[in-house]
This record gives structure tokens, sequence and C-alpha cells, in this order.
């Protein structure tokens, strides 16, 4: 297999993580902040509606899918620099 081929594999792979890990992120966060909106909407929901925060749980939720491919890119990069092309 190829160098060049065999680092795109890798770099996707890691943007592949990188979103897995978003979405471990996401759930984790949406699972604490509703069991607080249900336990005490009005302290919690800051003014917003139900409606309100689906359309921040929509936003948020591109947001987080963007930078968790983001950041895997990065990570992929940085990674394969680091233990493939810095062997001296």
């Amino acid at each position: 297999m190829n160098i060049c081929v065999k680092k795109y594999f890798y770099i996707i792979l890691f943007a592949f993580l990188g979103v897995l890990l978003q979405f471990l992120f996401h759930i984790l966060l949406e699972n604490w902040y509703i069991g607080l909106l249900l336990n005490n909407f009005d302290k919690y929901s800051f003014g917003v509606s139900w409606d309100g925060w689906f359309l921040i749980h929509f936003i948020l939720t591109i947001v987080l899918f963007i930078f968790g491919l983001f950041f895997g890119f990065w990570q992929g990069i940085y990674w394969w620099k680091k233990i493939y092309e810095n062997k001296k």
C-alpha cells in the first residue's frame, strides 16, 4: 500500500474518531442538562421555551459535529507527523 494512501486513511480514521468522541460528549452534555430542565425548568431554562431549546439542540449538534470532525482531522495530521515523519 502506498504511503500516501496510508496517511490519508489514517487521517480519515482520526476524523471519524473525532466525530465519535463528539457524539459521546454531546450525549453526556444533553443528558445532564435535560435532567436539570426536567427537574426545574423555570430555573435552568433562562427564559427559553422548549421550542427554543430544540433550536439550540439543532445548532449545537451541527457545531459539535463540525468541531469533532475538524478536531479529529487535526489530531490525525499531528499524530501522523509525530509518529511516522519524525523518525530520525
